[in-house]
């Protein structure tokens, strides 16, 4: 293939990619594309008790410095293997990330039980994260039988 031709491919598909990019900026933030694993109610779940505990650790007393980076692991764990369990393409593997998925979030409920059981939460903050937590292990449940 003469250079002049190669040169001109290379540049099309680099002005391409900017043009995209630019087009991709310009989407509102709910209209972005998504990957498989965005698209999941347990990964959105996992994302708002992310949201949630990262709320709640800024309102817990000093003192409690090992539940709270206990907190802050396990629910950045949940939606990690949720996402990397939609990327597998083995049924096993799959498997094997939703149930620490899975293990994760039953961790984050025992950590906001204690919390509650501590009286240091706010019980609008524990009864939302109950809510949230009991959800995502249902549906992980699930997936964990499913592969």
């Amino acid at each position: 293939m003469p250079a002049d031709v190669l040169g001109f491919r290379v540049a099309f598909a680099l002005a391409f990619g900017l043009i995209m990019i630019v087009a991709l900026e310009a989407l509102p933030l709910d209209h972005l594309p998504q990957l498989s694993h965005e698209k999941l109610e347990v990964y959105q779940k996992s994302i708002a008790l992310l949201a949630l505990s990262t709320q709640v650790l800024s309102t817990v007393p000093r003192g409690h410095a090992e539940l709270c980076d206990q907190l802050k692991r396990a629910a950045l764990s949940v939606p990690l293997n949720i996402a990397e369990a939609s990327g597998r393409t083995g049924s096993l593997d799959n498997a094997k990330h939703y149930s620490i998925a899975r293990g994760s979030a039953l961790e984050c409920g025992a950590i906001f039980d204690v919390f509650h059981t501590l009286q240091i939460l706010d019980p609008k903050l524990y009864h939302q994260a109950k809510l949230l937590i009991v959800a995502e292990v249902s549906m992980l449940s699930k997936l964990c039988m499913k592969r």
